[in-house]
C-alpha cells in the first residue's frame, strides 16, 4: 500500500470498476489504467464505476444523512456512546478532526473524483463506434466530478483540486495542498457548462434513469450559481444570480409534466412508479430485491413496533426526527403524515421517518428495498427559482414559484398565509417563507444543511441556531454550534501531510 496518502484514493494507479480499493499499486488482480482503456465499452464501463461510488453511505448515497442531514437541525441521535461516541460528534457541533467517519467521508468523495479523472484522462485513448459516445461520456464524467467537488467546496471550503489522473507518488505529493475555493468553483463551473452544452438527452429513458441528463446539468450549474452568489464575494452576486436565474429556468423548461400539483407527493416516492416520475431528474438507482443493489434506507428508518417502510423488523429507533423539524410542519401539510410518524413502542416513544417506503413482498424480511435515491427533483429547482427571484427583486415571480410548491401539498397560498398571525409570525418574510418551504418538501433529502449554509453567513447561522430551544433538540448539545461550525475540520491524516499548504480551518 503506498503510505500517507489518505488524500486521496487519489492515486488511482490501479483500475477496476467494481473496487473499493484506489491506493492499491501491486494488487496482481488488477489492471494498469494505462492499459485498461482500449475500447469503447472500456471507457463505459469507468464512467459506471464513477455512479456506483457514489452508493456508499460514506459519499453521497441515500444513508450518508450523518454528514447533512444530522448536521442540520432536522435529524439527528441521542446516543453519545456507540461507535466511540463519533457519529454523535456531527449532531453535537463538537467534530473532531480525528474522527473517523469524517475521513471515511472525505476519502469517500476524492475516490469518485479519482474515478472522474481516470475516465477523462483516457477518454481519447480508444476509437468509438458511435462517435457520439465519446462527448456523452466526457459530459457524464465531468458532472459527476463537479457535483462531488461542490460536496467537497460547501463542506470544508478550500480544498485539494486534482483534475487529472495522478500515476507517481510525486503526482500525490504535487497535488497535495488545499486550492482556494472560488478556483474550485471555477472548475465546477466549467465542468457543468461542458454538460450542459454535450449530446445529453434532455432527460434520460426508463432504461437509463439514474445517468446524467441536459436537465441534471442544468439544474445543478443553476444551483452552483445561486451558492456562489450567496456564499462567495458579493461583488459577482448580480452575474452570479442572472446565471442561476438562466440555467435554473432552462431546467424548468425542460420538465414532462405541466404542473407540479399533477404530480402527488407520494408518487415522487413510490417505488412502483420511480422509472416513469417525471419529477424526479438525476438519482442513484437501486434494484429491489438485490442483496448488493438494493436500498436499505426503508428498513434503517423504521422504529422498532413499526411495520410502516419495511417488513424487515427494526429493534432500534430508526430515523431519528427532531423535534424542531416536526414543529415546523403546518397543520394541514399532507407531507408531515407522509414524511414522518411517531412511534408508540413500549422502548421506542420518538418520531422517526417514513418518507422511504418499501413493504413489497420482493424487498421481504431483509429489507432490500427499490427507493431510488432522488438527488435533484423539479421541487427543488422551482423552490431554487423561487430563491433568485426574491434576490433579483421579482417578488411576485418568487411567490409564483412558491406556490406551485404549496398548492401540492394542498396549502393555502403564500398570499393568504401571510395573514395568519401563526404563519407570519415564525416567517415573517418572503426568505424564511421559502426556506421553510424547502425544509418540509425536501425533508431528509439531505439539502437542509446546505440551505442554511445559503440563507444564513455564519454569524447568522449562530444566531439561528442558538435560537433553538434545547428541548426541541434532544440530547445533543445545540449551543456547541458556533462560527467554526459552518466548515468541517480538514481531517487530521490530510492535515498531516502537509500542515502549511493542508491548513487547518479556523477553530479546529
Amino acid at each position: 500500500m503506498i503510505k500517507k496518502i489518505s488524500l486521496l484514493a487519489l492515486v488511482a494507479l490501479s483500475l477496476s470498476a467494481c473496487s473499493d480499493d484506489f491506493v492499491t499499486q501491486n494488487d496482481p488482480n488488477a489492471v494498469n489504467a494505462t492499459d485498461f482503456f482500449k475500447t469503447e465499452n472500456d471507457v463505459l464501463q469507468a464512467v459506471n464505476g464513477v455512479y456506483q461510488s457514489l452508493r456508499s453511505s460514506n459519499n453521497i448515497g441515500e444513508n450518508s444523512g450523518l454528514y447533512t442531514d444530522e448536521r442540520s437541525d432536522d435529524a439527528g441521535r441521542n446516543d453519545n456512546q456507540s461507535n466511540a461516541g463519533e457519529p454523535f460528534q456531527f449532531n453535537d457541533f463538537s467534530i473532531l478532526p480525528s474522527n473517523t467517519y469524517l475521513k471515511s467521508h472525505w476519502l469517500a468523495l476524492y475516490q469518485t473524483v479519482a474515478r472522474a479523472n481516470q475516465v477523462i484522462s483516457n477518454i481519447d485513448k480508444v476509437t468509438y463506434t458511435t462517435a457520439a459516445n465519446r462527448d456523452i461520456y466526457n459530459a457524464e464524467a465531468k458532472f459527476l466530478r463537479a457535483l462531488i467537488y461542490f460536496h467537497l467546496v460547501r463542506k470544508w471550503g478550500d480544498v485539494p483540486l486534482v483534475t487529472q489522473q495522478l500515476n507517481t507518488t510525486t503526482d500525490v505529493k504535487n497535488s497535495t495542498f488545499r486550492e482556494k475555493k472560488e478556483k474550485v468553483y471555477d472548475q465546477i463551473v466549467a465542468d457543468l457548462k461542458e454538460a450542459v452544452n454535450s449530446n445529453l438527452p434532455n432527460h434520460q429513458p426508463a432504461s437509463d434513469k439514474g445517468r446524467v441528463s441536459k436537465a441534471a446539468a442544468n439544474a445543478l450549474l443553476g444551483q452552483v450559481y445561486l451558492t456562489m452568489a450567496t456564499t462567495l464575494d458579493q461583488a459577482n452576486r448580480g452575474a452570479n444570480l442572472g446565471n442561476a436565474k438562466t440555467y435554473l429556468l432552462a431546467a424548468y423548461n425542460m420538465k414532462a409534466f405541466t404542473s407540479l400539483k399533477d404530480i402527488p407527493y407520494a408518487d415522487v416516492f413510490d417505488v412502483a412508479k420511480k422509472t416513469t416520475n417525471p419529477e424526479i431528474i438525476f438519482q442513484i438507482v437501486s434494484r429491489q430485491g438485490d442483496p448488493s443493489y438494493s436500498s436499505s434506507i426503508a428498513a434503517n428508518n423504521q422504529a422498532k413496533g413499526e411495520t410502516t417502510n419495511s417488513l424487515k423488523p427494526n429493534n432500534g429507533v430508526g430515523g431519528n426526527v427532531k423535534a424542531d423539524l416536526v414543529k415546523e410542519y403546518e397543520s394541514t401539510d399532507l407531507r408531515k403524515d407522509f414524511s414522518i410518524k411517531y412511534a408508540n413502542d413500549a422502548t421506542v416513544k420518538d418520531w422517526y421517518i417514513t418518507k422511504f417506503r418499501d413493504v413489497s413482498s420482493t424487498a421481504g424480511a431483509n429489507g432490500f428495498g427499490g427507493n431510488d435515491w432522488p438527488l435533484i427533483r423539479y421541487a427543488d429547482v422551482i423552490l431554487m427559482l423561487s430563491e433568485v427571484s426574491l434576490y433579483l427583486g421579482e417578488e411576485a415571480n418568487a411567490i409564483m414559484y412558491l406556490n406551485q410548491v404549496r398548492e401540492r401539498a394542498k396549502l393555502p397560498t403564500y398570499e393568504v398565509s401571510k395573514l395568519d398571525p401563526t404563519y407570519s409570525q415564525k416567517y415573517p418574510t418572503l426568505k424564511l417563507a421559502i426556506l421553510h418551504e424547502r425544509r418540509v418538501e425536501l425533508a431528509f433529502e439531505h439539502h437542509r444543511w446546505f440551505d442554511l449554509l445559503r440563507f444564513f453567513t455564519a454569524d447568522e447561522l449562530v444566531n439561528y441556531m442558538k435560537s433553538k430551544a434545547q428541548s426541541d433538540y434532544g440530547t445533543a448539545k445545540v449551543s456547541n454550534f458556533g462560527t467554526k461550525d459552518y466548515y468541517f475540520p480538514i481531517p487530521f491524516d490530510e492535515y498531516k501531510l502537509d500542515p502549511v499548504k493542508m491548513y487547518q480551518n479556523k477553530g479546529y
